[in-house]
């Protein structure tokens, strides 16, 4: 099965995708794909694979992504991280993709590695150059990253958006945003680049946070606000783990259905290998996704 996300972000009926993440290491690999085969079962519009840092698990990004597209008849869409890469290595992804006929591409900078110096020789500095590189391999379906409260290395806002126009020129075929958990901040950056002329479909990216931990590491991870109405969600459940997975998935789905009600229809979650977590936001939206305008 192969599919253009492109393609799928014209059917303005609400639909659902989720992101995975490879094993760290090939001991891991059967359980995530087990996770990613009952996540497939949920029949959502894609399924995205991260890309582990410096590459490490680019062979598993590569693995997975075609399973769930070969085996589970899903689109899958394949994240590729340049930072920590030379062009060469990327190329050498690139042709493992093509390969594997996965013409989905989530092109992402990726962290700047803290010990050593960058760029080096031959390395990308920013990811509009892997955008206009994956562009010249093939006719990949690309998306990138944006940032609704703003990249955390960029002072200003708008030097943030004109960033991004930039970097959508160079190719980029729609865009998925970094986690939030208050919607006016995505509907205020979506009026915001829409006024700059990125026209771009933008998904909203959904994370339910269903333990107190992984509530932190998120914050410190993308510098997100948290709304008070969630905090005392946390101060209220956050050590009993039953209360707080539910509470969590709530809360996500009090966001997808607001984003849908507001006419956004394409929305993905961020579902951390969680198949059961997946299961919960989907049984929670069942007639909502079938409703057509």
């Amino acid at each position: 099965m192969t599919c253009k996300i492109r393609d799928i972000l014209k059917d303005q009926t609400p639909q659902v995708s989720f992101e995975i993440f490879p094993p760290k290491t090939d001991a891991g690999y059967d359980s995530v794909l087990s996770a990613a085969e009952k996540i497939a079962a949920l029949k959502p519009s894609f399924i995205s694979v991260t890309y582990g840092a410096g590459g490490g698990t680019s062979k598993n990004t590569v693995s997975i992504a075609s399973h769930i597209k070969d085996d589970f008849g899903v689109t899958s869409l394949a994240h590729l991280t340049c930072v920590s890469s030379t062009r060469e290595e990327v190329h050498q992804v690139i042709d493992k993709l093509k390969e594997k006929n996965i013409d989905n591409i989530l092109a992402l900078r990726g962290d700047i590695p803290k010990d050593n110096a960058f760029p080096l020789p031959n390395q990308y500095r920013y990811a509009c150059e892997l955008i206009e590189d994956i562009k010249q391999q093939g006719d990949f379906c690309i998306g990138a990253a944006c940032y609704p409260e703003g990249h955390v290395e960029t002072e200003h806002k708008k030097d943030d958006i004109s960033n991004l126009k930039t970097k959508v020129d160079c190719g980029v075929d729609f865009l998925t945003t970094q986690m939030f958990f208050d919607n006016n901040i995505f509907y205020n950056f979506l009026y915001r680049i829409r006024e700059k002329g990125i026209l771009v479909p933008v998904l909203p990216g959904i994370m339910p946070i269903t333990n107190k931990k992984q509530l932190r590491s998120s914050m410190e991870l993308s510098g997100t606000a948290v709304p008070q109405r969630f905090l005392a969600i946390i101060d209220r459940f956050g050590d009993d783990p039953e209360a707080m997975k539910q509470a969590g998935i709530a809360y996500a789905t009090d966001q997808i259905i607001d984003l849908i009600a507001n006419g956004i229809n394409h929305i993905h979650v961020y579902s951390m290998n969680k198949p059961d977590v997946a299961a919960a936001i989907m049984n929670n939206l069942s007639a909502i996704l079938k409703v057509e305008d």
